[in-house]
């Protein structure tokens, strides 16, 4: 082990390069495992409260007499709050750190799931799903940077993505419980649900130490060194081989810098570039995924439970397909799988725009293999985005670009409750398989191939 006194451009820099050959070569500990579980049961549960408002919103439109407007308002709300909570928990990751953050964004979360329970109309709901979006909007951005600042090059895709493919899976439990629980105990079940974050987050907490790439990136080297130095101390505990630290031309970690630095040179090419990305897939997948139980409901006039079930074998779909990106993605590499992906989803959407998608038939079938495919783009995004830029800007960038998601997640829903309204369900087809292709046409002309890369060597 060597430590450095960083009081000096040249003392950081050497402190900054061997801080980060420590990492690269550490194994997947008990530790990491075990933080890897925390984050992703706080994460498993945003995901659920993101969606459950779908699957409560077949019995609520009848409870309320809500129009589709009405809807698409509600539905929407929540990513409107998400989008304002992506930024301000990305700004305040970078100044707090990592693990403070984490707690605000859970607790928001949490603490708007129980009001929720007390909502009385749709304008009460759309409100407090407002302000429960923006701890939602907060946490995964936030989470994805914390992860990916643990895990070296060769194992950082497989590992951040078997923690994210929890959040499919949390979309799938809202759609069990919705099917089990609402037409047995009525929609405020799903909200009860919601708590059990609060009970086991926040305990598990102590297990967590502060991202060390994060606490060097502020000059607290010291404390960087003690928590890889326990990660050391474990890994050899464990049995597992610990090679020597390979000397790479790693720089001091920049100080000083701000989010404007998104917007400049090598950064603004590729935060538009991500922004494309998060708007095309998350209009889509979303606006798909909180609108089907309803339209099941309302345009096939299917029975409660079968449209629940049926928007459940949506999400279901899409938890298989995360889980077989999680395993290849290292050994394909992100920019041929997003390019491949996007146009591979035009297909269902086209044949479902060509048959008029007149049957529940046909969008019980179609319409979850588009989703299926373009969920393995929407939920590694988080990785994605978490590799192109450096430690000063990582929480920051992946909440800028996650709240173009929400962004595109508020408009996905509203675009389809006007556009069956007005022109008829074939057409959200259309214009869903429109934004795949242009997903497709931004990948392969700008999209930066980052797998097996170094994070300090990926964005300087």
């Amino acid at each position: 082990m060597t430590t450095f006194a960083a009081g000096s451009p040249g003392a950081a820099a050497k402190a900054n390069a061997a801080l980060v050959a420590r990492l690269e070569r550490l194994p997947v500990t008990r530790r990491l495992l075990m933080i890897r579980v925390i984050i992703g049961t706080a994460t498993f549960f945003d995901a659920y409260t993101v969606l459950v408002i779908a699957f409560a919103m077949p019995k609520l439109v009848t409870e309320w007499h809500l129009t589709p407007a009405w809807v698409g308002l509600i539905l929407s709300a929540g990513y409107v709050g998400q989008f304002a909570g992506a930024i301000l928990f990305g700004w305040l990751a970078e100044r707090i750190g990592r693990l403070r953050t984490l707690l605000i964004t859970i607790v928001l979360f949490v603490s708007m799931d129980i009001a929720c329970l007390f909502a009385w109309s749709g304008a009460s709901m759309l409100v407090l799903r407002f302000l429960q979006g923006i701890g939602t909007g907060g946490e995964v951005p936030v989470a994805s940077a914390y992860i990916n600042e643990f895990v070296g090059a060769r194992k950082r895709g497989r590992f951040f993505l078997l923690y994210e493919v929890i959040f499919p899976v949390g979309l799938l439990f809202a759609g069990l419980a919705g099917y089990f629980l609402v037409p047995e105990f009525g929609w405020r079940a799903l909200f009860v649900v919601g708590l059990v974050p609060a009970v086991l987050m926040i305990p598990l907490r102590v297990f967590m130490p502060e991202s060390p790439r994060w606490l060097a990136a502020k000059g607290k080297f010291d404390r960087a060194d003690k928590v890889v130095t326990m990660l050391e101390r474990e890994a050899v505990k464990e049995g597992k081989p610990l090679p020597e630290p390979a000397a790479r031309p790693v720089t001091a970690p920049a100080t000083g810098a701000g989010w404007r630095d998104l917007f400049r040179g090598i950064y603004l090419k590729r935060t538009l570039m991500l922004w494309a990305l998060w708007i095309t897939v998350y209009v889509i997948n979303n606006g798909l995924v909180t609108w089907l139980p309803t339209l099941y409901r309302q345009v096939f006039d299917l029975p409660l439970q079968t449209s629940l079930l049926y928007g459940w074998i949506t999400s279901a779909v899409g938890v298989v397909a995360s889980v077989l990106c999680a395993l290849y993605i290292d050994k394909v590499g992100r920019k041929r799988w997003y390019a491949i992906a996007f146009l591979a989803a035009t297909v269902p959407l086209v044949v479902l725009t060509a048959l008029g998608a007149t049957t529940a038939t046909q969008v019980v079938i179609l319409a979850p293999i588009a989703y299926a495919i373009l969920q393995t783009i929407a939920f590694s995004l988080y990785l994605y985005s978490a590799e192109l830029y450096p430690t000063r800007l990582r929480a920051v960038g992946t909440g800028f670009g996650s709240a173009w998601l929400r962004a595109a997640s508020s408009a996905g829903p509203l675009l389809v409750g006007f556009v069956v309204a007005g022109l008829g369900i074939r057409y959200v087809f259309a214009a869903f398989a429109v934004v795949a292709l242009i997903g497709g046409v931004v990948t392969i002309r700008h999209a930066v191939e980052t797998k097996g890369q170094v994070l300090e060597e990926l964005s300087p």
